[in-house]
């Protein structure tokens, strides 16, 4: 799994989470449960995901269960990174 840390900066990062990110697990629910995290925020976390990892996410990758977790995104980063 890619580095769950790093995931968890660009998240924070991305979203203004401030101090909130750091109690955050790979269990932490993410589409749903945080409210900063709305369609345009998607947008937004995917090319700061992309800028950090130097992946490319293709517009037909993206789906919510990306998006349940921290775990989940971490593991999609991973399956990017290793493609």
């Amino acid at each position: 799994m890619a580095n769950v840390d790093e995931v968890r900066k660009v998240l924070g990062s991305a979203l203004q989470l401030g101090n909130r990110i750091q109690s955050m697990t790979p269990e932490t629910h993410l589409l749903g449960s945080l409210p900063e995290l709305d369609s345009m925020a998607v947008v937004s976390l995917i090319a700061a995901l992309e800028d950090h990892f130097g992946i490319v996410v293709n517009d037909d990758e993206i789906n919510a269960e990306i998006f349940t977790t921290l775990g989940s995104l971490g593991n999609f980063i991973t399956q990017k990174l290793a493609a």
